[in-house]
């Protein structure tokens, strides 16, 4: 299983808001296979030998320099972290703190050090759905499959988990004709017993799954089917279903099944940016200009931001105006751009999507649905 730590959207903020000279930000692959994790510890060691030398040409004070390497060593030191990884780690430190999340894509190894942390990648984690939970549920049986985007699914052990409708709710089987609750029998008696049943692998499922934002998907027949839609308590419990019996059919053909659906949400998300970001267009409420999302990011004009995640463009953007100054190369005193203005517009209640260049309406850097003229 992928040891994930996905920060919350207060999170996000409020590492969008911290601002110190010497912010050093950190990202590099990992994998959750420990017996290959060795080589990640390097890459780590490496790119902290690279932020200290950022850090030195920034002038930083040697002893701040000495408290973010300090911090950094003693995370590439520790044994008992690197057990549990996901495909990438990101890092964020100062002298004073430093913050770590295992993310479950895959992201190109960098450092950067800045007033602010380098965020745009962690939007592409929190944002694009390429890691999700397949429920197989059928009365005889009930695995948690975990789908990865490019590793092979793998049933994940869930505490608490019934075995089986019969056994969970103490009967010999489900299908009886006799009186199951009150003057309720046939049919109706077996819907009593597997909604019990499933309110249970429910009460089973919060646990590992409280605070995470993969989809859940549901490969079931009816009437489990209808019945755990009923029950369901997981916040991002996808609407479409593998309606097909799980029994015997393995993990990997089970997360075949669901990355179409997955692919269909990200889609169907996509297409409902641009339907409104072409409607608030003709109003006058929408912008794929940089410099004029700054401005409405900083005076939390943007309802919903979606950025290239892999293009930078460096400068600088006025914390009172929201006026955009670009610059020709990195340095301590600059930072991305499109990374700010998503930072502005999340701290003002906005949401932002990491996508490719493709699908952004105009193909630009960024895309800004308005909610109000400027």
């Amino acid at each position: 299983m992928l040891h994930v730590d996905i920060p919350t959207l207060p999170e996000i903020q409020t590492l969008f808001a911290q601002r110190n000279p010497v912010s050093v930000s950190i990202y590099l692959e990992t994998t959750p296979q420990t017996q290959h994790i060795g080589e990640a510890g390097i890459v780590l060691s490496n790119l902290i030998k690279e932020a200290d030398s950022q850090l030195e040409k920034a002038g930083a004070d040697k002893r701040e320099r000495w408290a973010i390497v300090e911090q950094l060593e003693e995370v590439s030191e520790d044994e008992d972290f690197w057990k549990y990884q996901a495909n990438s780690l990101a890092i964020f430190a100062t002298p004073d703190s430093h913050r770590s999340y295992r993310l479950p894509n895959k992201l190109t190894a960098m450092v950067q050090v800045a007033d602010r942390f380098h965020l745009k990648p962690l939007i592409r984690a929190v944002s694009v759905e390429q890691h999700a939970f397949v429920l197989a549920l059928a009365e005889n049986e009930v695995r948690l499959i975990e789908v990865f985007s490019d590793m092979p699914a793998a049933e994940v052990r869930v505490p608490n988990m019934p075995k089986d409708a019969a056994s969970a709710v103490g009967t010999a089987t489900v299908n009886t004709r006799s009186h199951s609750s009150g003057r309720q029998h046939g049919s109706e008696g077996q819907k009593v017993y597997l909604r019990k049943f499933c309110r249970m692998v429910d009460a089973a499922l919060r646990p590992l799954l409280s605070g995470r934002h993969e989809p859940l998907i549901l490969a079931a027949t009816e009437p489990l089917l209808g019945i755990y839609n009923s029950v369901n308590t997981y916040p991002e419990f996808a609407s479409q279903a593998i309606e097909t019996s799980p029994v015997r059919i393995p993990e990997h053909e089970l997360a075949a099944s669901a990355r179409p659906i997955l692919d269909q949400r990200h889609a169907k998300s996509i297409a409902a940016f641009k339907a409104l970001y072409n409607e608030r267009e003709n109003d006058g409420r929408a912008t794929t200009d940089v410099a004029m999302a700054a401005r409405a990011a900083t005076f939390g004009a943007v309802d919903t931001l979606v950025v290239d995640i892999d293009e930078v463009i460096i400068g600088r953007i006025d914390e009172k105006t929201g006026e955009v100054t670009f610059a020709d190369k990195e340095s301590a005193d600059t930072y991305g751009i499109v990374d700010e203005i998503a930072g502005r517009t999340l701290a003002m209640g906005g949401k932002v999507i990491g996508e490719r260049k493709a699908d952004i309406p105009g193909g630009g850097s960024l895309a800004a649905v308005l909610r109000y003229p400027i």
